[in-house]
């Protein structure tokens, strides 16, 4: 069934699901720290589903989604063999000419039409590119406008690193943040905003199974684990929905997976599409969201306890914190995400070492709900929901101003242009997720955060449990040996079976 209409009828109830940055609510920092540098792991804005679900009766749910009207149209360089008077202005000395050449996408069905507008499956759409563009404004009102942090006009790729994964939505995603974060009108005349993107075998801004065999492994046994434990809850569902999924019945492991249907319905309300009332009542979405987010990402964290964060002998916070990490959590959260956590790290510790001499002051990742989740999950603050459209972790780095210092002497401001002497131990991180501070569980006792505000975690600290979580020899660690394939996956379902949380 087709979607009649545009984007624009559904631009009302766009919102729902997302959470847009805060930047009245923003808190900043104590007077005696001084922001040094941000780090922002945003996933892509809203898009059509990753697959066709639902979209015969009852449910109606469609199948051609009319929300990709805008950026149809485009502009390709290609090289030509033209002469020098026809080169354009992004031709590069010395290399071919480049002409642009014109054109609009269009998506074709089986039977050969074709419909101005119509969106891929899993693209971006015209929502998603007002959220991710909104996303970006809303970076330069707090960190150009309100904190006077970065320059009001780019001039160099030196002051901004943007990174997406190879993917078409969050290629387009980050382009929306960068051109709301320095529009036109405040870059430099010459800047051509550089968006790096790494190979797949490369790629660390999501757990790599393609690249990390024994990550696969197990990512099934916890995925199997969470099935064996949740079906038997998501079973009275099936009353309610399995009429919309072909008479099926709602499983993780089901057909359509609970992960698909979670997909559709949430896609769908973030554009304003009806669906089956039942969808929306208490006690559906909420307990498939649960049993998929165990599915998910419940090898990176495990049974957790409340810690009780003191100053001077008073609870001042009380945050959750692991019971108990068992081995392959750990082995999980290490092969997952502690090469993204180790770059992460590393690029702190330069900026916190070399201080001005190193230009670069916000880093920007267009990446995937995965990311956020296991990224939160492997620090321990996630707080169990499937993050929104446009959802950001933002790691900031600060250091301590040090008013009362004497002047330095003139070979240490030598060794400070070089990127010698600054002190790291003065400097700390704050993570922030989804508009709040999260307090680090393993930074909670004394001495690794800054008194009276558990939220910023010295930086020592912080690189500490990351070197924990960094692979020592990532492709030996992630070699799978051929063996009994079936035999690892049980092993590994039976480790996931110790921290998979009971319904």
């Amino acid at each position: 069934m087709g979607l009649l209409g545009s984007s624009g009828g559904a631009r009302q109830e766009a919102r729902k699901g997302h959470v847009p940055l805060d930047v009245d609510g923003y808190p900043v920092a104590p007077p005696d720290l001084e922001l040094e540098q941000v780090h922002i792991y945003v996933r892509h804005g809203e898009r059509t589903p990753v697959g066709v679900r639902m979209a015969g009766p009852p449910a109606n749910i469609p199948e051609n989604w009319m929300f990709c009207h805008t950026a149809r149209q485009f502009r390709a360089a290609v090289a030509s063999i033209g002469g020098p008077e026809e080169m354009s202005d992004t031709s590069v000395p010395g290399m071919p000419a480049v002409e642009e050449l014109r054109a609009r996408r269009v998506v074709e069905r089986p039977d050969g039409k074709a419909a101005l507008g119509e969106c891929l499956l899993g693209e971006l759409t015209d929502v998603g590119r007002e959220s991710t563009f909104n996303f970006g404004s809303g970076l330069r009102k707090l960190y150009v406008d309100k904190l006077n942090f970065l320059p009001d006009v780019v001039h160099s790729n030196d002051e901004i690193y943007l990174r997406s994964t190879n993917m078409p939505r969050t290629i387009e995603s980050l382009q929306q943040v960068v051109h709301g974060l320095y529009p036109i009108s405040k870059s430099a005349k010459d800047f051509v905003p550089h968006l790096r993107i790494r190979n797949g075998k490369d790629e660390n801004l999501f757990g790599n199974t393609f690249a990390c065999k024994r990550l696969e492994i197990l990512q099934i046994g916890f995925a199997q684990a969470a099935a064996a434990s949740w079906n038997t809850t998501l079973e009275p569902l099936d009353k309610k929905l399995s009429k919309y999924i072909g008479g099926n019945p709602v499983r993780l492991d089901g057909k359509p997976r609970a992960s698909g249907i979670l997909d559709t319905i949430r896609a769908a309300d973030a554009h304003g599409v009806k669906v089956p009332p039942e969808f929306h009542e208490k006690g559906v979405m909420d307990v498939i969201e649960k049993a998929v987010v165990t599915e998910w990402f419940a090898g990176k964290h495990g049974v957790r306890r409340p810690l009780r964060i003191s100053c001077r002998g008073r609870t001042i916070l009380t945050v959750a914190r692991p019971g108990w990490i068992s081995d392959r959590t750990e082995e999980v959260r290490r092969l997952g995400m502690g090469p993204l956590l180790s770059d992460l790290s590393r690029k702190m510790q330069e900026k916190a070492a070399k201080g001005d001499a190193d230009p670069t002051k916000i880093l920007i990742h267009s990446t995937h709900d995965t990311c956020l989740a296991g990224l939160s999950s492997t620090l321990d603050i996630f707080d169990e929901r499937w993050p929104a459209f446009t959802a950001a972790v933002t790691f900031e780095l600060f250091k301590k101003r040090d008013t009362a210092a004497p002047a330095a002497p003139t070979w240490q401001n030598v060794l400070s242009m070089l990127g010698g002497a600054q002190n790291t131990t003065d400097h700390y991180v704050r993570v922030r997720y989804q508009n709040e501070n999260k307090a680090l569980p393993f930074c909670a006792e004394e001495g690794k955060h800054l008194p009276g505000s558990p939220e910023f975690c010295t930086l020592a600290a912080f690189a500490e449990r990351v070197r924990e979580l960094t692979p020592k020899n990532w492709e030996t660690e992630c070699a799978y040996v051929p063996g009994n394939k079936q035999r690892d996956r049980e092993e590994a379902q039976a480790a996931a079976d110790k921290v998979i949380s009971k319904p």
